[in-house]
């Protein structure tokens, strides 16, 4: 039987009232307010930090005249694309890695060193290597992104397959079950939460390193505005890409749990 929109209503306000909400909000609303405070007490200087409303005006400008010919809706999408690209290129190589790893001492034995060893590397450090073997193009840019969230994913896939019970894989075995069999239906459903919680992981280090990937030989792109803003004192841009780039990581973020709870609604089920 399908809802009434008044029963839609009351779940929608359910979920946007709830005590967590609210308290979110409420962290919110703060920050902007004591933000207002300092800039219009003048506590800070507002060239290094500008009041919200001279944020706002460099949102308003940058999505309808652009910022160093490409409107904020180009920079943004020219970042995303790299994002997503070498997202799920570390998810696609990660994965099975893990699984691999976590299921063979061998294969942890062989593949550990290698990713403990370029995993703590500074990323400018490790682009300055990638523009010397790939040029300045998108090719370096989209290695240092995927280098960048493929540890986090396999370590964690790695650390949730080794984490299983045997007795699971066991049972299944005395069912029939054979090797990509217990994969599926085995390893991946119990180490799914986990492994979702590395991608997020992955996502967010992608992140901190954007600024760094493109500020080689782009002209266009969310960090290379931020970057070119700071050059010429631009806080007001510099915020605002900042404050941009935050809310599509929040974005996505929610994007992947959501997914996250339609792939495996047993996890819904069991936290209620």
């Amino acid at each position: 039987m399908s809802e009434t929109p008044d029963t839609l209503m009351q779940r929608l306000k359910g979920r946007l009232f709830t005590r967590s909400s609210v308290l979110s909000m409420t962290t919110v609303i703060v920050m902007f307010a004591t933000w207002e405070f300092v800039t219009a007490t003048g506590l800070a200087n507002k060239l290094f930090l500008p009041a919200p409303e001279a944020v706002w005006q460099a949102f308003i400008k940058a999505a309808t005249k652009g910022y160093q010919g490409n409107t904020l809706q180009t920079h943004v999408g020219v970042s995303l694309l790299r994002i997503l690209a070498a997202f799920f290129a570390a998810i696609i190589v990660g994965v099975p890695l893990g699984i691999l790893m976590g299921l063979s001492k061998d294969a942890r034995a062989l593949l550990n060193p290698i990713i403990e060893f370029y995993r703590p590397l500074p990323p400018l450090g490790l682009y300055t290597l990638l523009v010397m073997w790939l040029g300045i193009g998108e090719e370096s840019k989209f290695a240092l992104l995927f280098l960048a969230g493929l540890p986090g994913i396999i370590i964690t896939t790695t650390q949730a397959i080794w984490s299983i019970e045997p007795i699971y894989a066991r049972a299944a075995q005395a069912l029939g079950a054979r090797g990509w069999d217990l994969v599926l239906h085995v390893y991946l459903p119990a180490a799914g939460p986990t492994i979702l919680a590395g991608m997020r992981i992955s996502l967010g280090f992608i992140y901190t390193v954007l600024v760094a990937a493109e500020i080689v030989a782009a002209t266009a792109g969310i960090g290379w505005m931020i970057w070119d803003a700071a050059k010429f004192l631009l806080s007001d841009v510099v915020i605002m890409g900042l404050i941009v780039l935050g809310l599509t990581g929040v974005a996505l973020d929610m994007a992947m749990r959501q997914i996250g709870r339609w792939l495996m609604p047993w996890e819904a089920r069991i936290r209620n």
